[in-house]
């Protein structure tokens, strides 16, 4: 029998395992096992970050989106969202509101919408590198062609975000209405790694017909992107959706993921995601005790954060919220950690 403790030993001393040692990991889960699992992380994170949690400000900047996708309460066909877009005035006043609450990374999150052409965006990034030249500009506006990727970047655009959310492309098939690829969505993760920038990617657990074996392919095409950023949550239903009477993906299975992940890539910069708050409501405080060293307040409008709904209930106030941040620095102390206000840019670790 396998030793799977073992296994978390020499997922921290290797960074790595074999196809077979992920699996029995991700199969043996328990609360002892995750608990191990979790301790291990923390304290390999706290060799890299120390105690710091870097915080971004979230600006949603429309929910807005040309694509179908299952699992998505934003999805194109969906007449129940109430949409918006943000104009640029609008999103350089939550740079500037997030500017003087400290925050020095913007992170422009929305569906893959018309509206914003390449050159709106373009537009946008510049006036925010102009405004804030020593500020981190993350990106997080799906699909685009390589070109678009390295006008961006060329702007002042320095971290992308775009969750591949299944390796396995009969899996991504299920999630995915036909006419969207997984293999595209893999070639733009490439192209945004060779562009230069900090290249975030990401998986939903639990998501509807999501194997071990799913899970494990996963894993493994992270260890071998070696993403700057892994964005890991649980998958979670929205009700206008076809996915609407589907489960939630568990937390427990989460963290031990997200914990595998941290043991794997010791450098990443990993959130303890809003889905993880919405699943439970000291979700985002195990999260970080589980190896996360990112969180995301809320800046966008507050008149607008709702109807951002990428699946029900999302938690959009208190410490979720920007003008949260003094809750969220109390969350964060009572666990042993302290806010970081930097750009939190990823560090080069040797193996």
């Amino acid at each position: 029998m396998t030793d799977l403790f073992a296994l978390v030993d020499l997922l921290a001393e290797r960074h790595a395992l074999t196809h077979e040692e992920y699996r029995a990991l991700v199969k043996g889960q328990t609360p002892e096992l995750a608990a191990y699992a979790a301790k291990k992380a923390d304290s390999l994170r706290r060799e890299i970050y120390g105690t710091d949690i870097y915080v971004r400000g979230l600006i949603e900047i429309g929910n807005y989106c040309k694509n179908d996708c299952i699992y998505c309460g934003i999805r194109k066909s969906n007449t129940n969202c109430d949409r918006y877009q943000l104009t640029r005035e609008q999103i350089l006043e939550c740079c500037e509101e997030g500017w003087d609450l400290g925050f020095r990374t913007f992170v422009l999150q929305g569906g893959e919408d018309p509206y914003f052409t390449n050159d709106k965006i373009v537009e946008i990034v510049k006036k925010i590198r102009s405004a804030y030249p020593d500020c981190a500009i993350t990106l997080s506006l799906g699909e685009k062609s390589r070109e678009a990727y390295e006008r961006f970047f060329h702007a002042g655009a320095n971290r992308y975000l775009l969750r591949h959310e299944t390796y396995d492309a009969t899996h991504y098939s299920q999630l995915h209405p036909a006419g969207m690829s997984g293999k595209q969505r893999l070639q733009c993760l490439q192209n945004l790694k060779e562009t230069g920038y900090q290249t975030g990617t990401g998986i939903m657990v639990g998501s509807p017909g999501q194997t071990v074996e799913h899970l494990i392919q996963d894993i493994l095409f992270i260890e071998k992107l070696r993403p700057e950023m892994i964005g890991i949550g649980p998958f979670l239903p929205h009700q206008d959706t076809p996915f609407a009477r589907y489960s939630s993906g568990t937390l427990e299975q989460t963290l031990l993921l997200l914990s595998i992940f941290r043991l794997m890539h010791p450098s990443a910069l990993i959130p303890s995601t809003t889905a993880l708050a919405t699943l439970t409501p000291d979700g985002r405080e195990r999260g970080i005790l589980a190896g996360a060293n990112v969180v995301m307040p809320n800046l966008s409008p507050q008149k607008e954060r709702k109807k951002y709904t990428l699946y029900n209930n999302k938690a959009s106030l208190g410490a979720e919220s920007a003008e949260g941040i003094r809750i969220l620095q109390q969350q964060l102390h009572n666990i042993g950690y302290e806010i970081s206000f930097s750009r939190g840019d990823f560090k080069t670790v040797d193996s």
